[in-house]
């Protein structure tokens, strides 16, 4: 899929193997990046559908991670899904535009190249919805006339950094103005990391689970799913993004999000983007949010309690057609 940009060493970057599947397409970004997006669902035969929902997906995952909501809503919606720039079988970017407001600009240029009219809906999970979340504060003018709905899942509009072990940490190198030399040193060691990396390990698994799994939604067959999902993704590019979550905070942006129905999925037991985000991104939103609070699950609710989080979104696609309706 394309190259990288000439300021960025090449990296071999571990991808999904075979041909890319029917109805896939190459998107290339106004800065040269080829992101890889595939088409599914219910449309026309002149390819167009009364509703399109859009999937971002999280951090070092790849579009895969909404198979079970593909498979639930294809009947239902034309859907597009994408792999973010460094990601799955998308291509990378150089080090300063592994942003969230990078990838906020990259779901647009998806948007306006797969779905130029008609109705949409954003979905986005964890890295994803922050990706959403920046969409609104670039282009709000989309949201309440082209975006008409919204799916935030386990994600955070900001603060990811400032409580906890690490919250300290970053403070005291926050204040020795040592965070861009850290952040930096993370970036250089990531070769060498990524050359020695043992992927499948069961030191890999246990950390998949304590970090992506709840109190009682794991079992091995999910946390060797997961584990082999994330690890696709090498660390280059993992750490390179490390700055945006630490900076991440697009809480003005959910005024936006006001103008249409929106659902928010949060878990109880997720320790990447803890319930309370969730929480606060549904009291800023106000009655045009539904908060679905999941008890006992974690990060990869998507995958784990499948059934709620199906439910929840043929629930908000509901919500949708009768605004729509009513708006006619």
């Amino acid at each position: 899929m394309g190259g990288v940009p000439t300021d960025q060493p090449p990296l071999s970057l571990p991808a999904p193997t075979g041909p890319p599947p029917p109805g896939s397409r190459t998107v290339t970004t106004d800065d040269g990046v080829p992101l890889h997006v595939e088409v599914d669902g219910r449309a026309g035969g002149d390819g167009s559908a009364p509703l399109t929902v859009v999937f971002s997906h999280g951090f070092t995952a790849r579009l895969a991670e909404w198979d079970l909501q593909r498979a639930a809503l294809r009947d239902r919606a034309r859907l597009v899904l994408w792999d973010q720039r460094g990601h799955g079988r998308s291509g990378w970017t150089r080090l300063t535009a592994a942003t969230i407001d990078r990838t906020g600009r990259d779901l647009g240029e998806v948007l306006d190249a797969t779905t130029p009219t008609g109705p949409v809906v954003l979905a986005g999970h964890s890295m994803g919805g922050m990706s959403v979340l920046a969409l609104a504060r670039q282009r709000p003018e989309l949201f309440g006339d082209r975006i008409v709905g919204v799916f935030l899942l386990a994600t955070s509009a900001g603060g990811l950094v400032q409580t906890g072990v690490l919250g300290l940490a970053i403070t005291v190198i926050r204040t020795l103005r040592l965070l861009s030399l850290y952040l930096r040193f993370l970036q250089l060691i990531a070769p060498l990391l990524e050359r020695f990396r043992r992927r499948g390990t069961r030191l890999g698994r246990r950390v998949t689970r304590r970090l992506l799994f709840g109190a009682d939604d794991a079992d091995l067959a999910n946390v060797r799913l997961v584990q082999e999902l994330l690890e696709e993704t090498p660390y280059p590019v993992a750490m390179a993004y490390y700055a945006t979550f630490l900076d991440h905070d697009e809480t003005a942006a959910l005024e936006i999000l006001r103008r249409v129905p929106v659902t928010v999925i949060a878990a109880t037991h997720d320790r990447l983007t803890p319930a309370a985000h969730g929480r606060r991104i549904a009291a800023r939103i106000g009655d045009n949010a539904e908060l679905v609070v999941v008890p006992g699950a974690g990060h990869s609710v998507n995958l784990t309690r499948a059934d709620v989080v199906d439910t929840a979104f043929a629930d908000l696609l509901d919500r949708v057609d009768s605004s729509l309706r009513n708006a006619g």
